[in-house]
């Protein structure tokens, strides 16, 4: 919503401080332009990326529009579950729950908490870990360098995207000198024209350099960034996990071992103590 919303911010000001200033809106319509720099930079990015890279940009654009970090009620689940696990881990033994992480979409315990089953990362991330601690006599200490060296990796992955599209906007403004020039070169077989036809002429070929600045600054550079803040926001719920499983391998009992990652949740989705405990209860 807030995208849309800077998005006509963007456009309003622009267009808006134009028109007070008397300008005539039709020069700024250049559909050629547009063409000569959209379609340069789309065939850049082609040249530049791997068909993995273009494939996870297609998929991960969208987010931009629909992508909301992990709500209180999302982080509870994911405490809730690993709760669960660890308890039944502490009552029952560690291959207890062997079944569980095999097959967690016919699990007893992963079916109670549905946005949990929705990530598959992050039940991937649960269930290999576990797999881990129950496969091998592993320290919190081992434990805790073997999940950061793959959500250092997952991270990496989840930022491609942004920082493809970042590198279309750093080449906008180029592109837009290219579509410039390019008018400035029709301009010049105008040469013997009138005045006002050259003026025209000239008006619009520098709207070329005018398109490719404001796309990168107003629109395609926020969009990398917000990829950007997309991919840091999905790193809070493996860092959640991560600190539950190597508090429940340390040793801690799994009450405190899941207090331990209720303290790393960000403030605005992090559930009071009083709300985890219900929680835990129901």
């Amino acid at each position: 919503m807030f995208v849309i919303i800077g998005m006509v911010v963007v456009l309003g000001a622009v267009i808006g401080g134009y028109l007070l200033e008397h300008g005539n809106i039709h020069l700024l319509f250049q559909p050629i332009e547009l063409l000569i720099i959209g379609g340069a930079a789309i065939g850049a990015f082609f040249i530049s990326s791997p068909s993995k890279v273009v494939s996870s940009v297609s998929k991960n654009i969208s987010r931009v529009f629909s992508a909301k970090g992990a709500s209180k009620a999302e982080f509870l689940e994911v405490l809730g579950l690993l709760n669960a696990i660890f308890s039944k881990m502490r009552k029952e033994g560690l291959i207890a729950i062997e079944g569980d992480i095999e097959n967690p979409k016919e699990s007893a315990i992963f079916t109670k908490y549905p946005s949990v089953l929705k990530s598959h990362h992050a039940v991937s991330f649960i269930c290999d870990n576990l797999k881990v601690i129950i496969s091998a006599n592993v320290s919190s200490f081992e434990l805790e360098n073997i999940m950061e060296l793959e959500m250092e990796s997952h991270h990496h992955e989840a930022l491609i995207p942004a920082h493809s599209v970042s590198k279309i906007a750093d080449g906008l403004p180029a592109l837009g000198i290219v579509a410039a020039v390019l008018g400035v070169v029709l301009t010049m077989a105008k040469i013997s024209e009138p005045p006002e036809v050259l003026g025209h002429s000239i008006g619009a070929a520098l709207v070329g350099t005018f398109l490719g600045v404001l796309l990168s600054y107003g629109f395609v550079g926020p969009i990398g960034t917000h990829l950007e803040h997309i991919a840091e926001e999905d790193m809070k719920l493996f860092q959640v996990i991560k600190i539950a499983l190597v508090s429940f391998v340390g040793g801690a009992a799994p009450q405190i071992a899941v207090e331990y990652a209720r303290r790393v949740i960000p403030s605005d989705a992090k559930p009071g103590f009083t709300e985890l405990e219900e929680a835990m209860r129901k």
